[in-house]
């Protein structure tokens, strides 16, 4: 890989949708040149693929509940949990927190509701709410 892949990897790694044109301008190269590394650094698999980058929608409301209760049997809390929509993730964990649950409501109200569902199953001792106030590394998308 010389330099001329190196930016072209830069520039597609910022914008998977850059127009050829629009990349050919920036490294000094002609389209067909471009488009010719382009195909290449697929073919090795250097570029494995183009993604979409998604955000959360405006007014989202983000946040972890971790859990501690009585029994320990996760599975007896996995369907209740399971029936309220806005619970994207649960895990089972080990330590003080028994299970810890990801949750993506419309608003506070809804939160607090989803909270106050979970804090009334029986055998739940604690619920503990961390809010998520931005990211600061996302290497999953």
């Amino acid at each position: 890989m010389d330099k001329f892949d190196q930016k072209i990897l830069s520039l597609l790694t910022e914008n998977a949708r850059m127009a050829v044109a629009s990349i050919a301008r920036e490294v000094n190269l002609s389209r067909s040149a471009v488009s010719e590394r382009i195909k290449s650094l697929e073919e090795r698999g250097i570029i494995k693929g183009y993604h979409a980058r998604v955000g959360q929608p405006k007014g989202v409301v983000r946040a972890y509940f971790a859990l501690c209760y009585h029994v320990r049997q996760c599975e007896q809390y996995a369907e209740p949990l399971r029936a309220v929509p806005e619970i994207k993730l649960c895990y089972t964990i080990s330590g003080e927190t028994d299970m810890l649950v990801y949750v993506e409501a419309e608003s506070m109200e809804r939160l607090d509701a989803i909270r106050h569902t979970i804090e009334h199953t029986p055998h739940i001792k604690t619920v503990r709410t961390h809010m998520i106030l931005g990211e600061v590394i996302n290497t999953l998308s």
